[in-house]
């Protein structure tokens, strides 16, 4: 076995030192080999500097450096891009994250679970701009992706490596990693971690990160069930406006045949040709989204399927 663990760091320059000192302790008794990747986030402070001496000293330490700041998800996407591990670990840089834990990770994976998610159980973070967002957070995603998990937002996790490479993460996306991988047939496994109080630094999340992590929920829920069929989705809009406007000119026309009341004077016919007009939008954007889909899957030679296993294909 081959372990890679990742680091995304962003101004952690006075955690280093400590980290990486932990992790070499930690990672040293085991018998297979390791590396770990720590991928500067176009950090302001000296973490370059540190992160440079410590890989001069150790070979097995890596460096991956943004000419700016990318945000946590680029920097797991380079990181995961980068890692030759058969079971990649990313972690935090903030000490938050115990190395300690790797084991237990190790140990449910060699079980048979594809990702292992770590649980802040006992989290050591502000009640309100902290723990209360992310229960929120948590509960809606759980809702919406069917995957119930206590903490989506605890970036240790271990994953083998087929499960996340195929993974193509954008804006916000890393904590919904498990629930895309469970959508493709992967088997997760959640376990409680050591979590500790932050050392060094101040947080660069709020309570704001919530609103952001609901509207990539949105997109989340529409790639995974509507990726391959937008119509499905532009179509039933655009259905349910044609019959709201065939409803909205039938009482129209009732109104004035039966009640003589004016077509000025209501409202009705006004809304029918509004609702005509927005379902005609909707069946073209869903004929477009369909367009672009094939071209996607095509010109890329994608798939519309995953294979877990194949027998007797060997020529």
């Amino acid at each position: 076995m081959f372990l890679s663990i990742i680091l995304p760091i962003y101004n952690e320059e006075e955690s280093l030192n400590k980290l990486f000192s932990e992790l070499n302790t930690v990672l040293s008794t085991f018998s297979f080999d390791y590396e770990i990747i720590a991928v500067n986030d176009g950090s302001g402070d000296n973490s370059i500097k540190v992160l440079q001496e410590w890989a001069q000293k150790n070979n097995k330490i890596k460096v991956i450096n943004f000419s700016r700041n990318f945000g946590q998800t680029a920097a797991l996407s380079a990181g995961i891009d980068y890692a030759r591990g058969d079971i990649i670990i990313p972690m935090d840089a903030d000490l938050q994250n115990d190395p300690t834990d790797i084991e237990k990770f190790l140990n449910k994976i060699k079980e048979g679970s594809d990702i292992v998610s770590g649980w802040r159980k006992n989290r050591q973070d502000k009640l309100i701009s902290r723990k209360i967002p992310s229960w929120i957070a948590n509960f809606i995603i759980s809702k919406v992706t069917k995957v119930n998990l206590h903490d989506y937002g605890c970036t240790m996790k271990a994953y083998k490596k087929e499960v996340i490479k195929p993974v193509k993460l954008y804006g916000e996306m890393h904590r919904f990693i498990p629930a895309f991988a469970v959508w493709h047939g992967a088997k997760i496994t959640e376990i409680e971690v050591n979590h500790r109080q932050r050392s060094f630094g101040k947080t660069k999340y709020g309570i704001s990160r919530t609103f952001k992590v609901i509207l990539d929920l949105l997109v989340v829920k529409f790639l995974t069930v509507y990726a391959t069929k937008p119509m499905h989705f532009f179509g039933k809009i655009g259905f349910y406006a044609f019959l709201f406007a065939t409803l909205s000119g039938l009482i129209a026309i009732y109104l004035k045949i039966f009640l003589s009341i004016s077509f000025i004077v209501t409202p009705l016919p006004l809304l029918t040709a509004l609702l005509v007009i927005i379902g005609m939008q909707f069946i073209l954007m869903g004929i477009l989204a369909e367009i672009l889909i094939r071209i996607y899957y095509e010109s890329q030679n994608k798939t519309t399927y995953t294979i877990k296993e194949n027998i007797n294909f060997n020529d």
